[in-house]
C-alpha cells in the first residue's frame, strides 16, 4: 500500500466504521514428525509420563533446511488461498523464534508472498503473539490505515529448547499458522467484537532465554517454571475469556467454544473446569503437533474447522497466555471459511 493510502477512513459498505473480519485461515506443518518413543529413546521418560502430563502424543519439527520464514511463508500463502485474495495491505507477524534479531521478519514474508511495498512489522509475545498481532492488525483496518492485513505466528521452539531437557523437550513443536482480516460491518460472521491485553513483568524470568550479556557463552536453551506457569496461565486466561465474553455481551453459559493456547492438555482441562465449560467446548488439538506456541491458535483453529466441531456462527472466544508474562482474549461469531492447510 503506498503512503498516499495510510489515514484512510475504513468505511463498511454501510457507511459505519469497518470492524476486522477474519476472511481467510492457513496453516503449515513441518512434515517430519517425531513421536514420543523417539523421545524416550533419549530421555527419562516414558510414553504414558508424556501423554498423561501432557497430552501430546507427537509434535512436528523441521528439518535444517526449513526456516522459521519457510513455514511462515507457505501459512501465509495459504491464507490468501482461503480468503480468495492475492494482496492485502499489511502483514504482522508473530515469532520468539526469529531467524535473526535484526531485520524483523515480516518485511521478508510480504516480498516473500508477493505483497509488495506494503507495511509490514514483527510483534514479540511469545505464546500470546498471535492475539497480540490480531488486536493490533484490527486496530490498523478500524482505524482506517488498512483494508486488509496478514496475520501469521511462526515458531521453531525446537531449536531453542534443550533436547535433554525433559520438561521442555516433550512440549514443543515447531508450525505456522495465518488468518487475513479485512474491513467489514461488526455484526458480520468473524467480525473482532473485543479484545483484552494484559502483562505482568514480575514473572519475567519464569519463560526465558538467556541474552547474550545475561550468559555470554556457552548454550542459551528456552527454560520455564513449569508449575508457576501452570497456575498463573489458568488464573490470567480464566479472567481474560470472562472479561471478553462481558464485552461481547454473552455470558461463560451461551459460549460456544473456546479456542486456548495449546501449551498441555491439563491446562486446557483445568481452564474449562476453572470457566465452569464442559470439555468438549475447549478446543484441544495438541496430541498430533504438540505446544506451538504463538502459532498454537491458528493451528488449533484449523484442525477445529477441518473436524466440523468449530462452525459458523459459534460464539467464540481465543485465549493465550506466554512469557513476559503476558495474556490475551479475543471473541467473534465464527465465520463461514474453509481452512487450506500444507506440510513442507
Amino acid at each position: 500500500m503506498s503512503a498516499s493510502c495510510l489515514g484512510k477512513s475504513a468505511r463498511s459498505n454501510s457507511g459505519e466504521r469497518a470492524s476486522a473480519v477474519i476472511a481467510g485461515l492457513g496453516t503449515c506443518l513441518p512434515s517430519h514428525s517425531v513421536d514420543n518413543a523417539a523421545l524416550v529413546e533419549v530421555l527419562d521418560t516414558s510414553d504414558e509420563w508424556i501423554r498423561t502430563r501432557t497430552g501430546i502424543e507427537s509434535r512436528r519439527r523441521v528439518t535444517p533446511e526449513t526456516s522459521t520464514l519457510d513455514l511462515a511463508c507457505e501459512a501465509a500463502r495459504n491464507a490468501l488461498r482461503s480468503a480468495g485474495i492475492d494482496t492485502v495491505d499489511g502483514l504482522v507477524f508473530a515469532t520468539t523464534t526469529p531467524e535473526r534479531p535484526c531485520p524483523a521478519a515480516a518485511p521478508e514474508i510480504a516480498y516473500r508472498t508477493g505483497q509488495g511495498n506494503i507495511l509490514a512489522f514483527d510483534i514479540s509475545a511469545v505464546c500470546s503473539g498471535f492475539l497480540y498481532a490480531l488486536a493490533t492488525a484490527g486496530a490498523l483496518i478500524t482505524a482506517g490505515t488498512a483494508d486488509s492485513v496478514l496475520v501469521v505466528a511462526a515458531e521453531t521452539y525446537s531449536r531453542i529448547v534443550d533436547p535433554r531437557d525433559r520438561s521442555t523437550a516433550v512440549l514443543f513443536g515447531d508450525g505456522a499458522g495465518a488468518v487475513v482480516l479485512r474491513a467489514g460491518p461488526a455484526d458480520e460472521p468473524g467480525a473482532l467484537l473485543a479484545h483484552d491485553l494484559g502483562s505482568d513483568g514480575s514473572g519475567a524470568d519464569l519463560i526465558r532465554v538467556p541474552g547474550v550479556r545475561e550468559q555470554p557463552s556457552g548454550e542459551r536453551w528456552f527454560t520455564m517454571s513449569g508449575r508457576k506457569v501452570y497456575l498463573r496461565a489458568v488464573d490470567r486466561m480464566a479472567d481474560s475469556v470472562r472479561r471478553v465474553v462481558k464485552d461481547c455481551d454473552w455470558s461463560i453459559e451461551t459460549l460456544d467454544m473456546l479456542v486456548p493456547h495449546q501449551a498441555n492438555a491439563r491446562i486446557i482441562e483445568a481452564l474449562a473446569k476453572r470457566l465452569g465449560l464442559p470439555p468438549e467446548r475447549a478446543v484441544c488439538e495438541l496430541a498430533r503437533i504438540g505446544n506451538t506456541a504463538a502459532a498454537s491458535i491458528p493451528l488449533a483453529l484449523a484442525g477445529a474447522v477441518t473436524t466440523r466441531r468449530l462452525t459458523p456462527g459459534a460464539r467464540t472466544v481465543l485465549t493465550a497466555f506466554g512469557g513476559g508474562l503476558s495474556w490475551a482474549s479475543t471473541g467473534l461469531i465464527w465465520p463461514q471459511l474453509a481452512a487450506v492447510t500444507s506440510e513442507v
